[in-house]
């Protein structure tokens, strides 16, 4: 048996975050020893430790809860597991995809300034004010 300060050594976990996946269901309850603290198996040790990966992989609690739950019944197709993941990895392309349209307007927006100018004529300052202004609004 690991107390929550043990399993969040081994995971890397923090225990206010092992407390809150308790209470979001994503951990089963601890068992609980005779001077009240939290005791956890191997398989709570394993579970959170496939939580951790999932969040670093970015998929959000209610995608964790659903895979878990597909994770029960072993013997089932595995489809709707790769839906999931083939939804989060869409979601981290657009993201990219809005990165780098960020990144080409920071270079561009960068490579126009020298930072010898006064602030009053700074490119940066007055990209940053016009962008996303609609026709009319100047």
């Amino acid at each position: 048996m690991l107390s929550i300060g043990d399993l969040s050594k081994r995971t890397g976990v923090k225990v206010p975050t092992i407390r809150y996946y308790e209470q979001m269901g994503l951990l089963a309850a601890a068992t609980r020893s005779e001077g009240n603290q939290r005791r956890y198996e191997r398989s709570d040790l394993d579970r959170l430790a496939f939580i951790r990966h999932a969040r670093d992989l970015g998929l959000d609690i209610s995608a964790i809860r659903e895979l878990i739950a597909l994770g029960s019944h072993p013997q089932q197709p595995c489809g709707d597991i790769d839906r999931i993941a083939a939804e989060h990895l869409s979601g981290v392309r657009e993201k990219i995809a809005k990165l780098k349209k960020l990144e080409e307007e920071l270079e561009r927006i960068v490579s126009h300034c020298d930072g010898n100018h006064a602030i009053k004529d700074c490119y940066v300052i007055r990209s940053l004010s016009d962008h996303g202004l609609c026709e009319g609004e100047h």
